[in-house]
């Protein structure tokens, strides 16, 4: 490989994770990340080429070189996901808590109240019944949702799955973003004049952020909450 851009390319295809989980593993932002794909970035050093080839599953002077072999000698050749860490019964799939809170609309993030679940287990039947597949170790975290803009869809404390594989934007719907430095549950709509950020609660008004302000971390697929009958 001759070029950052490429080895890069291969080792993600290797690690089977997207730009936005290296981005999470890495501690920067996925435009960041992006960056380095694009092939404007031309080394990486120090801390971050260390995080990177610890997330990718590489070894560092390959990834900074290209010379070498890809793999750490002696090191796991692949990312081991925490659900594949844990024994899950058979028949079950295991569910893994998203790193940070989600705001929705305070700002309120998951150090200052305690997460609602950190982990779940759903027979695999019932799985198939609702996303329609069975998806692979880790592809989809559950996150707790915090705040009242996006009431009455989703209430403070409710839990949602997120498909962390969707890194783009994928027609309106409801997507895990970071803007601003703050991780939010809100719908994304493309309209006439661009891009919007909009809050089911109409207390929040909808708005366009400047073109790159947003990374999608991950798309929305399902919500449960604990609530009174």
């Amino acid at each position: 490989m001759t070029t950052l851009a490429e080895r890069l390319t291969l080792a993600i295809e290797h690690a089977q994770i997207t730009k936005a989980e290296l981005a999470r593993r890495v501690g920067i932002s996925a435009p960041s990340v992006n960056g380095w794909f694009s092939g404007k970035a031309k080394f990486l050093r120090g801390e971050n080429l260390l995080a990177a080839a610890k997330a990718l599953g590489v070894s560092e002077g390959w990834l900074a070189t290209g010379k070498g072999s890809m793999l750490a000698a002696g090191e796991q050749t692949e990312w081991i996901s925490p659900v594949r860490e844990i024994e899950t019964p058979p028949g079950y799939v295991r569910f893994d808590l998203f790193e940070g809170g989600a705001g929705m609309g305070t700002g309120i993030v998951n150090q200052d109240y305690p997460e609602v679940v950190k982990t779940i287990e759903v027979a695999e039947w019932e799985v198939r019944r609702k996303l329609g597949y069975l998806p692979q170790p880790g592809r989809i975290q559950i996150i707790t949702g915090r705040g009242p803009s996006m009431k009455p869809k989703l209430e403070d404390g409710d839990i949602v799955w997120i498909d962390t594989s969707c890194d783009y934007f994928d027609g309106d719907d409801y997507y895990l973003i970071n803007i601003g430095g703050e991780t939010q549950i809100k719908m994304l709509q493309k309209r006439g004049d661009g891009l919007y950020v909009v809050s089911v609660n109409t207390d929040f008004p909808a708005y366009r952020p400047d073109p790159g302000d947003v990374s999608i971390l991950g798309k929305a697929l399902i919500h449960a909450g604990l609530r009174k009958f």
